[in-house]
This record gives structure tokens, sequence and C-alpha cells, in this order.
């Protein structure tokens, strides 16, 4: 875990595991980081961790907080909820499938997985699979401009405006789209060798090539805070650019492990 107050220089925290951890997400002032074995650890303040009971030894992937409640999603089918990032129930989610993402938005929670699962709930508490038109796996989810966005591997995009039915779109890529975020008005995902997409309004996409990137970094993780993005991937990599520059960072993380996902609680 690196925690950091501008994106450029980064400090690592004592989690208390030797697990890979796989999700962050803040809510209810609680950081709550999820991962192999069933492993969950929440903080008020990023430094110290507890680690909580999950009530599964399954991998969770990933791990968001909307609508007040934080949901962990994982390997066969494991959806958890929790109000608190405390105490967590497990719900029945109607797939054996791996789950990687996990939004709300809508009035509808959404989360998808491997060979084009995608599931969706009013409640979180009963879930409908939806037709993806694809067996990919995804990796990522997010919801905003009023549009659901899936992202999975072969450069796959799928968009909804209610988590029910999907739409494919083009990438310009065909590689790996590991995660995508809606911020400062654009859609911005990343992925393998340096995958770079990004959308105005989700239905047009393109693909880039950004500089100060090295071509073959596998990236994970994207979030933006203080007018910067902040990416993270493969071999501990974190780049920065700020809104005005024209040229990514290679920041120094002090480790080699894979960062996989990178949160930002600052506008």
């Amino acid at each position: 875990i690196l925690t950091s107050s501008d994106g450029t220089t980064w400090t690592s925290k004592t989690s208390g595991t030797s697990k890979d951890l796989w999700g962050v997400t803040y809510g209810n002032s609680t950081w709550v980081t999820v991962g192999e074995s069933g492993t969950i650890l929440t903080s008020s303040d990023a430094t110290t961790w507890t680690s909580r009971t999950s009530g599964t030894s399954n991998l969770l992937g990933n791990v968001t907080y909307r609508n007040s409640t934080f949901m962990a999603i994982g390997n066969s089918g494991t959806i958890l909820t929790s109000s608190d990032g405390t105490g967590w129930t497990a719900r029945t989610s109607g797939t054996t499938k791996n789950l990687w993402g996990v939004t709300y938005g809508n009035s509808t929670w959404v989360a998808n997985g491997d060979n084009g699962t995608i599931i969706s709930s009013s409640d979180g508490t009963s879930w409908d699979n939806r037709t993806s038109g694809t067996t990919v796996e995804f990796n990522g989810l997010l919801y905003g401009n009023s549009t659901f966005v899936a992202v999975g591997d072969s450069g796959t995009i799928l968009t909804s405006d209610n988590g029910t039915t999907w739409t494919s779109k083009t990438a310009g890529t065909s590689n790996e789209i590991r995660e995508v975020i809606y911020d400062r008005n654009i859609f911005f995902g990343v992925g393998e060798d340096a995958t770079y997409i990004y959308s105005q309004n989700g239905t047009s996409w393109s693909s880039g090539s950004p500089t100060g990137i090295d071509a073959s970094a596998y990236l994970s993780g994207v979030a933006y805070g203080l007018e910067t993005w902040v990416i993270v991937g493969a071999s501990g990599v974190i780049y920065t650019i700020k809104d005005e520059g024209t040229a990514y960072t290679l920041r120094t993380s002090g480790t080699t492990e894979h960062l996989r996902r990178v949160y930002s609680l600052v506008e």
C-alpha cells in the first residue's frame, strides 16, 4: 500500500498482510482494500490498517462504495456488501464466473467478469444475468456521464444507459483494457502495452501513444486529483501528468510489485 499527497512522492504503509491486494475504495470515512484469500482491510487514515472477516476464501478482485454501501466482488461469483466496511454479508450473484468490475449508477448495481459476464441488480441483493454479446474477460466497469462503460480483453468496450442492454463500441486497439474512469468530462482507460483510450461521450473512442510511458508498460489503474492524472501498473510503475502537461513522468514508487489500483480522494 502506497500513499501520496500530491501523486509525486509516495510512501509505503504497513498493511499487515502478505496477500495480494486487488481493489481499493473510500466511503463513510473509511478506506477499504480487498484481495486474495478473501482479504479485507480497513483504515480511517490509510496508514493503520485492520483485517476484517470476509467469510470467504475466494479472491476479491475489486471493491467500491456507492449508495451508502461497500460492495466487494470476486472469484466464483462472490459478492459481499457492508454498510461500514467492518461487517460483511454474502449475496447470491447467480453466477459462478469470476467478477472483476463493479459500479453503481441510475439506481442500478452492475458487475462484470469472465466469459463476457454482466450482472445487474436494483438493490445489490438480487441479481440478473445480462447479455453482453461477447465471451471476453471484462476487467473494469464504471458509471459516468449517465453511461455505464465496461472494458476488457481484446480492446472490448461496451456501453449501456441502464445496465441491462449493452452496445459494443470500437476502441481503436486490440490490446487488453484494464480500467476506465470518468473525470474532467472525459472517459479515460488504460491497459497492456501502454494502452491509452479516451472518449468525450462514451460513443466515439480513440487510442493514443502517451509520451513518456514505456511502450511495453502494463498499466492497471488510473485516477485523477489535484490537476494530476496518476497511472499505475506492473513492476511498481507510477506515471503522472498535469492537466497542462505534454508528457508523463515516471515517479519513484519504492517497489517492483504490481500496483493494480489507484484511488484519489482529492479533486
